[in-house]
């Protein structure tokens, strides 16, 4: 089997399974889909593990190859091709074993739901669509995957479509992301004007020649044509990475079912941006504003985010929230030219936060579909393998020594120390500052949900839909099925980091796929102080983040272990902050009255006055009104006498005439 038809077989398997999955659910059963789905993905990644190895050691080099031509319009090729290169493999076999480990953990999930089949049908071409996006080798397919993606969330978080609720939902993260994608849109038309050409080869090796080249956006203001692409890009990032102030479709995804909450918040869609970002490395490595302004966004969203994180109680919004704040983290690396660092982090944080929101998962199903973390508690006396399992995770989240996300957190940390950009002085205070938030409500999380005691009672006799804090049955361990993935994610959280932070950040090992100019290059500058990451762990001890997430795991378990009314105290007397950050920094309220309102007033002015005034009333029913006038008024003519039908051809006659003896 040649390389080529390998690469074609890792994004088909898993549309095939999708299509087989839905269109011939009723051939294949209940079962059939999940066994289609999960066959079809799981070889994806086999295959993906397989040129990665190839790529490790077999010497394999870069693959540029062009599947087919779609067209040729004015000299401007339109393809569909693949790009393989180290930073493509890495994300093809991360998206692809996530996604496996979802498909397999939909089986306990899903087990009852009557859209059953559809959902496994969706998860896979959700799987295909983002895989098509990272091997893309052009703008023109890169855009398809990242509308694709966009498409399916937006089935996915409304996929329980009986409920209000998931209906706005994925309504808000629809039209969100048109927003980026707007700004993205416009990124790929300018890179096609200023290049005549959408393959990143021929963009990337001509990038040089338009670094000084400007254009006149407001009449007297002169912007470079680098800074205008990048920044368009990178509006597109904001939507699909969920960056502030584009992030607020995000938080409420969460009214999907669990599996896809962990599919989009941990290896997919939210860090499609970070790739792509990276991807573009070699222009934005041309523009010092971009940069600039990449960075100060992701350090907003990783404060800012973090900070309404400690407030929630619906334990999918807490690792929402982390999910954003972590994006932040990535985000910032990335304007500081640490593409490698943010990568890293993708790469470790996929794994981990996965683990969490199956975790999470995991205490729904035992609790009756309750996400409140008020009514939870206790539960690591039932629950010893989900309670394990995400105490794993929450490590590996907070940056703890040894797991896999201490090496990228503090890697991004030690990258924003080292920059000299403008604005990088306020971010490494910022990202410091994420560290002490991160461990506060990830501890936080782990104490109301597993640890003190129960705040639920058991009846068995409560109904189908009971009251919160009460459950139908005592809650114990889930099955196999959803058990042995949150294992096979555990795993890596821990090692992950330890075997890969040498050859991906140090080691070059994504150098074939970004570009550093040498005088941004502060990944190199951190390695000079980098002795394996054994003594990078041992050396933990000394640094700032380590204490500050020692800080937040000590305040976590004063406020909600040992003291608890401290919670309630603390909300009493800061009621201001609390409201502040319970309702998000009322940034939806003002979106609402901004854009949403008024929108909403404009389309009810067209509604009245153009559909139904303008289309509907003159249109219409004022042309068949002025019909029925001229009808109304001729049928009197048809008065059935001959003597009348012959005098009106006679007058017809002569009018004839006369008009013929006008124009001789």
């Amino acid at each position: 089997m040649s390389l080529k038809t390998i690469l074609l077989l890792i994004p088909m398997l898993p549309l095939a399974a999708a299509v087989i999955a839905g269109l011939l659910r009723k051939q294949v059963g209940r079962a059939g889909s999940h066994w289609f789905a999960i066959l079809g993905v799981a070889a994806s990644f086999f295959l993906s593990a397989w040129v990665l190895y190839q790529q490790m050691y077999e010497g394999l080099g870069i693959q540029n190859i062009s599947v087919y031509t779609w067209m040729v319009s004015d000299g401007i090729r339109f393809e569909i091709g693949f790009l393989i290169d180290h930073l493509s493999v890495l994300m093809m076999t991360v998206v692809s074993f996530v996604s496996l480990m979802v498909h397999i953990y939909t089986i306990g999930y899903m087990a009852h739901d009557p859209g059953y089949q559809r959902f496994f049908s969706y998860i896979a071409l959700f799987t295909f669509s983002m895989l098509m996006l990272v091997m893309a080798n052009n703008f023109l397919q890169l855009f398809f995957g990242w509308e694709a993606v966009g498409l399916v969330s937006y089935l996915l978080i409304g996929f329980w479509f009986k409920r209000e609720s998931a209906i706005v939902a994925g309504l808000k993260a629809f039209l969100v992301n048109r927003v980026g994608d707007f700004g993205f849109l416009l990124g790929i038309a300018a890179v096609l004007y200023c290049f005549g050409s959408l393959d990143y080869a021929t963009v990337f090796a001509q990038s040089p020649e338009i670094a000084g080249k400007t254009v006149s956006i407001i009449p007297g203001m002169e912007w470079q044509w680098i800074t205008v692409i990048c920044i368009c890009l990178f509006i597109g990032a904001m939507g699909k990475s969920a960056q502030a102030p584009l992030h607020v479709w995000l938080p409420d995804s969460m009214e999907g079912p669990t599996p896809i909450s962990a599919l989009i918040h941990a290896a997919t869609m939210v860090t499609a941006g970070i790739f792509m970002v990276a991807r573009m490395s070699p222009l934005f490595e041309l523009s010092d504003a971009a940069l600039s302004f990449v960075m100060l966004i992701g350090l907003v969203t990783a404060v800012t985010m973090g900070l309404v994180g400690i407030v929630q109680n619906d334990i999918k919004r807490v690792i929402a929230y982390s999910t954003l704040s972590q994006l932040g983290y990535m985000t910032v690396a990335l304007g500081v030219s640490a593409y490698s660092a943010a990568i890293f982090h993708l790469m470790t944080h996929a794994f981990f936060k996965a683990l969490l929101f199956l975790a999470a998962g995991s205490v729904i199903i035992a609790l009756h579909h309750q996400q409140d973390m008020r009514y939870m508690g206790g539960l690591r006396r039932h629950m010893p393998a989900t309670w394990i399992t995400a105490w794993v995770g929450t490590l590996a989240l907070i940056g703890f020594p040894f797991m896999s996300g201490f090496y990228s957190k503090d890697a991004i940390i030690e990258a924003v120390a080292e920059s000299s950009r403008f604005g990088a002085d306020i971010a490494y205070w910022g990202v410091l500052l994420g560290v002490l938030i991160t461990s506060f409500y990830s501890f936080r999380l782990l104490y109301l949900t597993f640890h003190g005691q129960p705040r639920y009672t058991v009846d068995v006799g409560a109904g189908e839909h009971p009251p919160d804090g009460i459950v139908q049955h005592a809650p114990h361990e889930s099955p196999l099925v959803v058990t042995v993935p949150l294992i096979l994610l555990a795993i890596p959280s821990i090692v992950i980091g330890y075997f890969t932070i040498g050859p991906v950040l140090f080691g070059g090992w994504l150098s074939d796929s970004i570009t550093v100019l040498p005088q941004n290059d502060v990944v190199a500058a951190v390695g000079h102080h980098f002795h394996g990451a054994q003594a990078m762990a041992m050396h933990a001890i000394q640094t700032a983040p380590f204490w500050l997430m020692i800080g937040g795991f000590v305040l976590a378990t004063v406020i909600y272990r040992l003291r608890p009314a401290i919670a309630d105290l603390l909300q009493q007397k800061m009621p201001g902050l609390h409201r502040l950050l319970e309702n998000k920094y009322y940034i939806d309220e003002l979106y609402q009255r901004i854009f949403v309102s008024r929108i909403v007033s404009m389309g009810n002015v067209l509604w009245k006055k153009a559909d139904a005034g303008v289309i509907d009333g003159w249109m219409v029913n004022g042309s068949a009104r002025l019909v029925d006038n001229i009808a109304q008024k001729v049928r009197v003519w048809q008065s059935g006498f001959l003597f009348h039908y012959a005098f009106a051809m006679i007058v017809g006659l002569i009018g004839i005439l006369a008009i013929w003896v006008m124009l001789k």
